[in-house]
């Protein structure tokens, strides 16, 4: 199979090569509705590390198995694919649906506001399974939110493991912290 870089992936493994994990703001991750609270950043990690269980995993409460998870970038970046490897018996979510550039976002928002894409996922204990974006409305991506509506009949929801994958641009947005606007000019400043 030929890439679209500069080797055949045949021989070498490039999914490590487009993660975005390292651009990952860490510190920032946050997400609603979790049974430990920071048990979210234990499912960022590279991609050799994926099934590793060990380092800890997300899960809703018990009884509600919706999940909203907020994911800051360090610079933005274009997103070509996600992986999620979920819980066994049941507990892997079942749905996914993706916000991007949208700070505070709560359940009933996410309920109420179109996604920018959303699939149906299938039990990927195993992570390998990657869901590709549509690529042209993932570019410039500063924080996504996903948001996994519902799981396939377990009590809780179980995340193990999120992938991202794409380029990241070296760009930042920074928010405007003083704005001086002008009715006429002084002389004064425009010597």
């Amino acid at each position: 199979m030929a890439c679209v870089h500069d080797h055949s992936c045949e021989d070498h493994d490039c999914s490590s090569d487009f993660s975005l994990y390292k651009h990952v703001d860490l510190s920032k991750v946050s997400a609603l509705n979790e049974a430990i609270t920071g048990s979210v950043k234990s499912v960022f990690r590279s991609w050799e590390q994926r099934l590793n269980s060990s380092e800890g995993h997300l899960e809703s409460n018990e009884g509600d198995p919706e999940l909203l998870v907020f994911i800051p970038f360090t610079s933005d970046v274009k997103i070509k694919s996600i992986s999620v490897v979920g819980g066994a018996d049941g507990t892997s979510p079942s749905k996914m649906r993706a916000f991007i550039n949208r700070e505070g976002i709560d359940f009933s928002d996410a309920q109420n506001m179109q996604p920018i894409q959303e699939w149906d996922l299938a039990e990927n204990l195993q992570g390998v399974l990657e869901y590709q974006t549509k690529y042209s409305r993932f570019q410039g991506v500063g924080n996504p939110t996903l948001h996994f509506p519902d799981n396939f009949g377990g009590d809780a929801t179980q995340i193990h493991y999120i992938g991202l994958k794409g380029e990241a641009t070296q760009l930042k947005r920074d928010v405007v912290t003083t704005i001086v606007y002008e009715l006429m000019p002084n002389p004064s400043d425009h010597k």
